[in-house]
């Protein structure tokens, strides 16, 4: 799976499994994804961002520190993912 295929695939979830009203086209690969002026998700939004990335991804979120980090936007959601991924034992 390319790069975009994959930020794609993660706008598909976000816009999915969270029940977004933006469509996935206008989510923006580096649109902050918590802050007021990007998407305003809240904290149980992440938690949903979190368990879908799991089953969608295999890709788990160990922390809220690393949360913080890894779920600002599709671009660090899609670093993330290939970093997990990449990892033995992952």
């Amino acid at each position: 799976m390319s790069s975009e295929e994959l930020k794609e695939q993660i706008k598909e979830m976000l816009v999915t499994n969270l029940m977004l009203r933006t469509p996935k086209e206008e989510i923006s690969n580096d649109l902050p994804l918590f802050s007021a002026d990007g998407l305003g998700l809240d904290s149980i939004d992440a938690l949903q961002l979190v368990v879908s990335m799991e089953k969608t991804f295999g890709v788990g979120v160990p922390n809220s520190d690393v949360a913080r980090v890894a779920l600002a936007t599709v671009n660090t959601i899609h670093d993330y993912i290939i970093e997990q991924v990449k990892q033995p034992g992952s």
